[in-house]
């Protein structure tokens, strides 16, 4: 999808939003591993860190950098002009891996004076990426709604391992369609998908009326290694089952073949738990 940039040319790339209802569930750990993902298999990525209060990308890769979106809007205000989004900009580099950052606001007071229209304007000049990755935080805000607007995909993240999360997961779905995204742009993902729970994914499936695009394992011991060294998993823990998951998932972005699994089809059993979820619910 072309779209006009600052400087008035056309550029296309994919945006894929990494959003969820509830914080602290990996969303900036799934945003960082698409990156890197996406740049192993040699696209041109940037990664956007608009969780404007807590953002955590810079932290998480062990980076510091003076340069936020908040000097880039700034910029962009003083100096229509000459603002050029690359000023602003973070890389990182490890191997043959690189992709660039646009690192959140250094201090809170910064993400009370972000004008929504200016930031969609300096997402919009990163359009020379093949593709951007906007990590963005737990709520339904104007600058949330804005960047779902122009994202080619809605990556909704959740895990959904007792009944308050999945209630919450569906509200947040369920306000994602009555907003009017269109469905194929929503692409539902399960993370921890096989920790120990109560409901099973087929229920929330049914309850969902849509299957999880994909399913993300629980694999702390590999986050914690992630975290800890300030690597993506796939140099962090690059035999492990979650890397590969990752792997999977940047290849379902990137039209590689996938063959799905007996286990992830969704079976068409309506009694046993799933009454009570939906007696839960209230229908």
């Amino acid at each position: 999808m072309a779209v006009a940039t600052q400087s008035g040319i056309e550029r296309s790339s994919v945006i894929i939003s990494v959003f969820s209802t509830t914080p602290g569930i990996g969303k900036t750990i799934t945003a960082i591993n698409l990156s890197a993902g996406l740049a192993h298999e040699g696209y041109k990525v940037c990664l956007a860190d608009l969780d404007l209060q807590f953002g955590d990308v810079l932290n998480y890769l062990k980076l510091t950098s003076v340069n936020t979106v908040a000097g880039a809007q700034r910029a962009m205000l003083d100096h229509p002009d000459k603002f050029r989004v690359s000023d602003f900009l973070t890389e990182y580099k490890h191997a043959d891996v690189k992709f660039s950052i646009l690192p959140a606001p250094l201090y809170i007071y910064d993400a009370y004076q972000t004008d929504v229209q200016i930031v969609t304007n300096i997402i919009n000049d990163l359009n020379y990426f093949d593709y951007v990755i906007i990590d963005l935080n737990s709520m339904f805000s104007a600058l949330n709604l804005a960047m779902l607007d122009i994202s080619t995909i809605i990556n909704y993240i959740g895990v959904i391992d007792f009944l308050p999360a999945l209630k919450n997961y569906k509200i947040g779905y369920d306000t994602l369609i009555l907003f009017e995204y269109e469905e194929s742009k929503i692409r539902l993902v399960e993370n921890r998908a096989d920790s120990q729970k109560l409901i099973e994914g087929g229920d929330v499936e049914r309850l969902l009326g849509e299957p999880f695009y994909h399913k993300l394992p629980n694999d702390y011991p590999s986050v914690k290694k992630s975290i800890n060294t300030g690597q993506p998993l796939m140099f962090a823990a690059p035999d492990s089952k979650l890397t590969k998951s990752f792997d999977e998932l940047v290849g379902l972005y990137t039209n590689r073949q996938r063959t799905v699994l007996p286990e992830e089809k969704v079976t068409t059993n309506k009694g046993g738990f799933f009454s009570g979820i939906k007696k839960f619910f209230g229908f």
